[in-house]
């Protein structure tokens, strides 16, 4: 009976962590002042293969911050980095993050 009930709370507790997880990741946050981004000296590459990010931000306490700025390696051979960009809508300002495609 205790190991039947032990069981059953952990199935409980990884389902509500499961669909925690699937509802944050789909959420949409919407600015109604796009933030500015102060574009940040390009270094030398650390490699020919390495690729500039510019503008990208990411959502961290409450609001979006910049971390655009650096060099980054492709995840594999022929990807392309296709930049970020701001989008806006009747509901403000959203950021559609930059991604890596194949060529």
């Amino acid at each position: 009976m205790k190991s039947n009930l032990l069981k059953l709370a952990i199935i409980a507790i990884m389902a509500t962590g499961a669909s925690f997880a699937t509802s944050t990741a789909s959420a949409q946050v919407y600015v109604t002042v796009r933030p500015t981004y102060a574009p940040v000296v390009r270094p030398v590459a650390p490699s020919p293969r390495h690729v500039w990010i510019e503008e990208d931000w990411e959502y961290r306490g409450g609001r979006y911050v910049a971390v655009g700025g650096h060099w980054v390696a492709p995840p594999r051979p022929g990807a392309v980095w296709i930049p970020g960009r701001w989008v806006q809508s009747r509901r403000g300002w959203r950021w559609m993050p930059g991604h890596w495609r194949r060529r």
